[in-house]
């Protein structure tokens, strides 16, 4: 059964007295079509009406839909040959991070990306996108592999953060998004992120030092979830809706703010209605971007991605 978020209750409600009708037609033979076709109309102009006017808060819901496309969703629809490599020459192999060689558009790429799972036991498998150190290492060691054979970097983003348990502190999980974050920087190929679905805090940044940083049209992107906002700020997570509108999370406010280059629209109604569609969105924007980034010389990158993130937390008076 389909996931319908408490602001879609609207349309599902039209969505049902459509159906009702239908069956009362098939049921009885009449003809009913007119009155179909005005809900039908009367359910998708209520759609583009909502759709348009979304708050943060709504977006959120959007975004941690569990029916969205994951990180091998993408990779399936977007690239060809895909490798993964696994491991962070230490041991362990987090299954959070997965990454490896791919072919898109015609040239070969490293692709590395969080994956979230679909059921119960995906989710368990996937740590529910909440990578460990042992992932941002593994990502480091395939981003300086890339950088050894001069392949461009691509990352997709969906985590609600990097696990906090007390293993992974235990094990340098602030050591290793820091160390990432240097690394990145330092890059001489071009790297170009995408969040998909939720950005949150140094867990999403540790994938994001990027030449290009772009988000779909209903994700979200910001420094902690606006539930831990909501819990600092006013000790009650329920005001998770305010926080989210005070930390500016949306692609529109960060795209204005000049946190990230480019919003990517999603189908009517979010990406997991239309995978593909999601898809190809997603390739166009990253071929543009690879294209611009491929007139830059190793060292124009870095210096790019340099200025890029210092431009960024300037105050402005009004």
């Amino acid at each position: 059964m389909a996931t319908v978020l408490d602001f879609e209750k609207p349309i599902i409600d039209i969505q049902n007295k459509i159906e009702e009708l239908r069956q009362l037609s098939e049921n009885s033979g009449l003809d009913l079509e007119d009155q179909i076709e005005s809900f039908e109309k009367q359910a998708e102009d209520k759609k583009k009406e909502l759709y348009s006017t979304l708050k943060p808060a709504q977006k959120l819901q959007i975004s941690r839909h569990p029916e969205r496309p994951k990180f091998l969703d993408y990779v399936n629809l977007i690239c060809e040959n895909f490798i993964e490599l696994h491991g962070d020459r230490e041991g362990m192999d987090d299954r959070a991070i997965i990454g490896g060689l791919a072919k898109f558009n015609g040239k070969p790429v490293m692709i590395i990306g969080i994956q979230k799972g679909k059921s119960t036991k995906e989710n368990l498998e996937y740590n529910f996108g909440m990578p460990q150190p042992q992932g941002y290492r593994k990502a480091l060691r395939l981003f300086k592999h890339a950088d050894k054979f001069n392949l461009p970097i691509i990352t997709l983003i969906d985590t609600p953060g990097a696990y906090p348990g007390i293993k992974a502190e235990e094990t340098g999980q602030g050591a290793a998004i820091a160390m990432n974050l240097r690394e990145m920087s330092k890059l001489r190929v071009p790297i170009v992120s995408i969040i998909t679905g939720e950005g949150c805090s140094g867990g999403a940044l540790g994938l994001a030092v990027s030449n290009s940083v772009m988000m779909l049209e209903h994700a979200y992107y910001t420094v902690i979830s606006p539930e831990g906002c909501a819990s600092i700020l006013w000790r009650d997570a329920a005001k998770f809706a305010d926080a989210a509108e005070a930390l500016k999370i949306t692609s529109k406010d960060l795209l204005e703010l000049g946190i990230i280059d480019e919003e990517i629209p999603e189908p009517l109604g979010g990406a997991h209605q239309d995978y593909s569609e999601t898809a190809l969105a997603l390739k166009k924007a990253i071929i543009k971007a690879l294209d611009k980034l491929a007139k830059l010389t190793p060292e124009e990158l870095r210096v790019q991605r340099y200025e890029k993130f210092r431009k960024m937390g300037q105050f402005i008076e009004n």
